[in-house]
């Protein structure tokens, strides 16, 4: 059996770590924007400016980085878009959730899913249930209302659509004064939507369905967009709808992580979004 010598081990670690750099400082340069100066991307990826320097010019000899001709700033090349409109293009927020949705579903033991913004409203696309089912009416291909329940109610706050706006208004006009008085005041629709973007989730507590509570957090996709929402449901009597309780953080955990997957970055404080 033909053991490596230790001159090859040496240089194939060293080819590892040189590709490993070469990643950090292009994640650097995307994290400033995907342009930057050179003494910029060198604080970024905390390595000194010469050593940033040589990998910069062969990330340029490879097409993933390029530098503009007058400023000298760096910037993302043709290759590095080229990977990243593949990997946008593999971006679906169902088939990237199935995962949160088993751990959901497994941990916390509740009904939850996936809905997308139809032509008709919030679509369910994607259900899990745990072995014990709660019975309600909601299965793939369900739509459901913008203001009762979670699901809208997620779509609505954090989508700041305004043809949206207008649907969830025509919806609580045409529905009965008892449903009306849960949410109140001169402005309902966006007292609802405040309240929503407080929370950080959409929490409903038999609005929808008599006896059964849901909790509702955003997916967004690259753009900063809400593409999808994480929902989780179970009876009134045993589903914890406390902010802080024990759905609501999993919940939103759950959806951050699908968005970030998505290639959604929160933006820093004091920077605009």
């Amino acid at each position: 059996m033909h053991t490596p010598s230790l001159d090859t081990s040496t240089k194939r670690r060293q080819r590892v770590q040189s590709a490993e750099t070469g990643m950090t400082i292009l994640k650097a340069l995307a994290r400033l924007g995907g342009a930057a100066s050179l003494t910029a991307i060198a604080a970024e990826s905390a390595e000194s400016a010469a050593k940033v320097h040589r990998y910069l010019s062969s990330l340029t000899s490879e097409g993933l980085v390029a530098q503009h001709p007058t400023t000298q700033h760096y910037h993302l090349g043709p290759e590095a878009v080229r990977i990243g409109l593949a990997a946008l293009r593999q971006c679906d927020p169902v088939r990237m959730g199935e995962a949160a949705l088993l751990r959901l579903r497994e941990s916390l033991q509740v009904t939850c899913f996936i809905a997308v913004m139809g032509n008709m409203g919030p679509t369910v696309m994607r259900m899990e249930e745990p072995s014990l089912p709660v019975t309600v009416n909601i299965r793939p291909g369900s739509v459901l209302p913008m203001i009762w329940s979670a699901s809208g109610q997620a779509f609505l706050a954090f989508s700041d659509d305004a043809e949206l706006r207008a649907k969830a208004q025509a919806e609580y006009a045409g529905a009965s004064a008892e449903q009306r008085s849960v949410i109140g005041g001169p402005d309902p629709v966006g007292m609802l939507c405040q309240q929503v973007r407080t929370q950080g989730c959409a929490i409903v507590r038999d609005t929808l369905l008599a006896g059964i509570s849901a909790i509702a957090a955003p997916i967004y996709d690259a753009r900063g967009h809400v593409s999808a929402v994480l929902t989780s449901l179970g009876a009134s009597t045993g589903f914890d709808t406390r902010p802080g309780g024990k759905v609501c953080p999993s919940v939103m955990q759950e959806a951050s992580a699908i968005s970030a997957a998505m290639g959604f970055s929160t933006p820093s404080p004091g920077t605009a979004s």
